[in-house]
């Protein structure tokens, strides 16, 4: 049997209440987790205060604030790292900025996860590339190019950097998944792939992820549906995921081509071979208008004036989302401080070409 770790993603979900988050990990350990994944969420990190309502599973939210109430202080997260290893479980978080980064290293993880908006914040994943522990990387919202780059501070140690297939969409259409982009990324960079799955049912993505030589399977993970977290209307209770993981432990002990057969008797071959997709990376049509809205890219953190030296307080690598414009990608972000503004920016919008160059 092929290893596959199954990972149950928490995000926020705990709300901040310790009681809340040991009973989320107990659940998914009860409910065959091997991993359990948390969010360390600074706000400043990713969002400007003027980025307005963010369209979320539950409706629109005012995000920025909502990001403020949920910041933790460190033995937050060690508390969750010590109840999640104390149940034989594999603790993995996602950071979102340098903060979170350096808290997360502290606590000495023995794996990291990237999500895929901060896919193109090069210099956090320098920085996490820099620690030399396994890494997954969700490939949501981008391109092969994208991945490509990405990727590039993790040369020399593909054997510890998993691709995470994934569409930025909740939920995502199962329909959109394209799961043969799977064995498509790891022929071409020369790691493990799998999958982040935001579709509904519980055995149809991740049962034909395996199929298709995933080695990790990632879903989102919750009490009630009806809880208030962020992400807990497109997540699995305890009894979902119990049934997605008695899905994928029977298909581990069979031939991957029986796997894809059997889906194809209970879901409808149609319906299983538009799962499986043709295997070309592109943008799923419902995630293509968050490709430079929710991907990071360098905002003004004060008004900037026309004339103004840029200097590096001014700015920040941040996701613009709905209100505020995109702006110049992360990779000039070295390159604009010192340089005049050539038109003023308002606070929280996107620095663009014309602005500086």
């Amino acid at each position: 049997m092929e290893n596959c770790l199954i990972i149950a993603e928490l995000g926020t979900s705990h709300g901040g209440d310790r009681a809340k988050a040991s009973e989320l990990i107990a659940a998914a350990a009860e409910s065959g987790a091997d991993c359990v994944k948390c969010q360390i969420v600074y706000a400043d990190e990713i969002l400007h205060p003027k980025t307005g309502p963010v369209t979320l599973p539950g409706g629109a939210v005012p995000l920025y604030r909502v990001f403020k109430k949920l910041e933790q202080k460190p033995e937050f997260y060690e508390y969750l790292k010590e109840q999640t290893e104390n149940r034989g479980l594999l603790f993995l978080a996602t950071p979102f900025g340098p903060k979170s980064a350096a808290l997360l290293k502290k606590m000495g993880p023995k794996a990291v996860k990237i999500a895929s908006p901060e896919l193109n914040y090069r210099s956090l994943v320098e920085e996490i590339a820099s620690w030399k522990i396994p890494a997954y990387l969700s490939t949501g919202i981008s391109l092969l190019g994208d991945i490509e780059r990405a990727i590039e501070p993790f040369r020399g140690g593909e054997d510890r950097l998993c691709l995470l297939h994934c569409i930025t969409a909740y939920p995502a259409p199962a329909e959109e998944y394209n799961l043969r982009v799977i064995p498509l990324l790891k022929g071409i960079f020369g790691c493990g792939a799998g999958v982040s799955d935001h579709s509904a049912d519980p055995v149809l993505v991740p049962v034909l992820a395996w199929a298709m030589g995933a080695s990790a399977i990632e879903k989102h993970f919750c009490l009630s549906r009806e809880d208030p977290g962020l992400d807990d209307p497109i997540a699995l209770p305890p009894k979902d995921f119990a049934v997605m993981v008695k899905a994928l432990r029977r298909a581990f002990t069979m031939e991957k081509e029986a796997v894809a057969a059997e889906i194809a008797d209970a879901y409808g071959a149609q319906r299983g071979e538009k799962v499986l997709g043709d295997g070309v990376k592109r943008l799923a049509p419902s995630e293509e208008a968050n490709y430079e809205r929710t991907r990071r890219s360098v905002h003004a953190l004060k008004t900037i004036r026309r004339g103004e030296t840029i200097s590096g307080g001014m700015i920040a690598v941040l996701r613009s989302e709905k209100t505020l414009r995109p702006g110049l990608s992360p990779a000039w972000t070295e390159r604009i401080v010192g340089k005049q503004a050539k038109n003023t920016v308002p606070s929280g919008e996107g620095i663009r070409f014309e602005d500086v160059f």
